[in-house]
Order: structure tokens, then sequence, then C-alpha cells
């Protein structure tokens, strides 16, 4: 075999490794991005119990960049409404040097322009529903929690930012009237003990939108408003 002839094999085996090592990293990474949207389907599901859809997840490993499209948290039985929330983007920005750890840190989430619907139901609110949900799933270890390694988070920076938000009550029969919501930023979420799951993030988000919700504004007020635009209405037929 000639020199020449032996270059051309090793520059052929050369690219032949590159392109598979290429084609696997391609394959991990949507295979990585589909994992995490059914990840956040099914436990999101479970936890709130009701309905978690994502658009799309796209995950850059090289910066530890990722983002959720298209998220939308259905309401528990029972309520009339759309949604509890629903939201176009969610950046996601992690430390990737602390993925193979037992915490993993999260330097920022950002929630931008979220829609919020706050539903009062016969017996309680929506957020309420789903925080007991949610309460009732981090009770006992679930299998599965255990089976993925018992990771946890902490959270550097939460933002809930430019939120649209409506309420509703059986008075107005799934109809929605909008209410204020300001910015929320949280910070250092799961810090002083060492990291929390993905139930207790959730907690801790649906808990801040309530209060957020609670401080802005009274069912109290929003009936009064229902029945000032019934009887604006009546009056149209007289």
């Amino acid at each position: 075999m000639t020199k020449n002839s032996m270059i051309k094999k090793g520059l052929i085996a050369f690219a032949l490794a590159v392109s598979l090592f290429l084609g696997v990293a391609f394959f991990l990474r949507g295979s990585l991005d589909g994992l995490v949207k059914n990840a956040i389907e099914h436990y999101g599901s479970a936890m709130t119990g009701a309905s978690v859809k994502v658009g799309a997840v796209e995950i850059r490993t090289t910066d530890g960049q990722s983002i959720i499209r298209d998220l939308e948290i259905g309401n528990p039985a029972g309520f009339k409404t759309a949604h509890a929330l629903k939201v176009g983007k969610i950046d996601v920005v992690v430390d990737m040097s602390t993925l193979t750890t037992d915490v993993i840190v999260i330097r920022k989430i950002i929630i931008a322009a979220p829609n919020v619907i706050y539903e009062k139901g016969e017996t309680m609110t929506n957020f309420d529903a789903l925080q007991k949900s949610i309460a009732n799933y981090l009770g006992p270890a679930k299998p599965e929690e255990n089976n993925a390694g018992g990771k946890k988070f902490i959270v550097e920076q939460l933002v809930i930012r430019d939120a649209k938000a409506e309420a509703s009550a059986p008075i107005l029969a799934g109809k929605t009237i909008a209410v204020p919501l300001p910015d929320i930023v949280l910070k250092d979420i799961g810090k002083a003990k060492g990291g929390v799951t993905a139930g207790e993030l959730g907690q801790t988000i649906a808990t801040a939108l309530k209060q957020k919700l609670t401080a802005g504004f009274s069912f109290d007020s929003l009936g009064a408003a229902a029945g000032k635009v019934g009887s604006a209405i009546k009056g149209l037929f007289k």
C-alpha cells in the first residue's frame, strides 16, 4: 500500500468518524428536546391534576440556554375557563456544570407575557385546586422520582413579566374580566434548603401568582362589576 493510499484511507476514516459523531449528536439533541417536552407534559399533568401541554422544547447544550414554547396549563375539573396559564415562550438558562450533580442550578427563568386566568369555583379557586393537587403529589415520594435520582433545583432568578391577567366567577359563566397583575421577581428559590423538587418549584410559582392576583382585586368586586354589566345589558332592552 502506497503512502498516498494510506493517507486517503485515513482521511476517509476521519471523515466517517466526524459524520457519525455529528449524526449521533444531532439525534441526541433532538431526542433530548422531545424527552424534556414529554416529561413536562407527563409530570406537569400528574402534579397539577390538569392538562399540561408544550408546543416544543429547544435545548442548547453549548451554553445552557433553552426555550419552552407554547406552554399551556389547563384547569382542574369543575372550572369553566379555558386555562389557568398560557405562555408563548419561556427562556431558561441552566448552569451546565451542575447537570450531573444532585442539585441543578438554574440561573434564570423568564416567563414573558403569559395569559393568566384566575377563576373562582363553587368551593375554591383554580389556583387553590392546582396548589392542592401539587401538595398531594408532594406527599409520599413517587417511584418515578426515585428513579430520576431525586434531582433538585436552585433557581437564582425567576421573572414573570407583562402578564395579561383575567378573572372569572360562577356568575360570569366562563366569561372573564381583566384584572391587574404586577411583574413577579423571585430570587434564590431553594437555595436556603439545598434545592427544591420540580413539584415544590411549581408550588412556589403558583403561590406567587395567587398572592399577586389576590392583592390586586377581590372576587366581591368582580361580582359587583358583573352585576353592573348585567344591569346595563338589561337596560338596553327596556
